[in-house]
């Protein structure tokens, strides 16, 4: 379907009588009514203020002669409303902890405290065991490799532990020695 001027002068007719754009979509045929909505658009027709029932009712056959108005007195001017002064609230204190730091990624992270209350003799089974470690990427972990993870993700030198799993579990004999702990030993590191 191509606009011809013909169409066009059918549209912007019925446009300018108000009709809708599904109206003049039926008239023309062969156009949607968003192709109708477009071309008003593109044409610059889009402004319309009335409906083309209501543009028929409001327009008077003859206009009478403009009466003369009497004027107006000058309204008496208004009462000055009292200034008020306001001060910026206090922010209510609140029972939540306080939101930890966000860490930007490629930054290292700050000492955990967990770290400082695993046995020594569990830090030194991992050491000796990291030293063995097969030192395997991502891609290369499977259900049967450990999953801990050594060093800072955002380098080159981070890597997985690689050793075979302990049987349930996702971590190696001595990564699960560090990861799961009794409870009580969990408890009486807290007191």
């Amino acid at each position: 379907m191509s606009w011809t001027d013909e169409r066009v002068e059918t549209l912007k007719k019925m446009w300018g009588e108000g009709q809708s754009a599904s109206q003049i979509a039926k008239e023309l045929g062969g156009v949607t009514r968003n192709a109708v909505i477009g071309k008003v658009h593109r044409l610059g027709l889009s402004n319309r203020t009335t409906t083309g029932a209501a543009a028929l009712k409001s327009e008077p056959k003859a206009k009478p002669a403009p009466k003369a108005e009497p004027k107006a007195k000058p309204a008496a001017p208004k009462p000055a409303a009292p200034e008020m002064k306001t001060e910026a609230a206090a922010p209510p204190k609140s029972n939540l902890p306080a939101r930890k730091q966000i860490i930007p990624a490629g930054q290292p992270l700050p000492p955990q405290p967990s770290a400082n209350e695993i046995s020594p003799e569990a830090l030194a089974k991992v050491n000796e065991i990291e030293k063995k470690a097969k030192k395997i990427g991502l891609m290369e972990l499977t259900e049967r490799t450990c999953k801990w993870p050594v060093g800072d993700p955002a380098t080159e030198d981070f890597w997985f532990c690689g050793l075979p799993v302990q049987q349930g579990k996702p971590y190696c004999e001595a990564h699960v020695g560090v990861a799961f702990q009794p409870m009580s030993a969990r408890r009486d590191r807290r007191r």
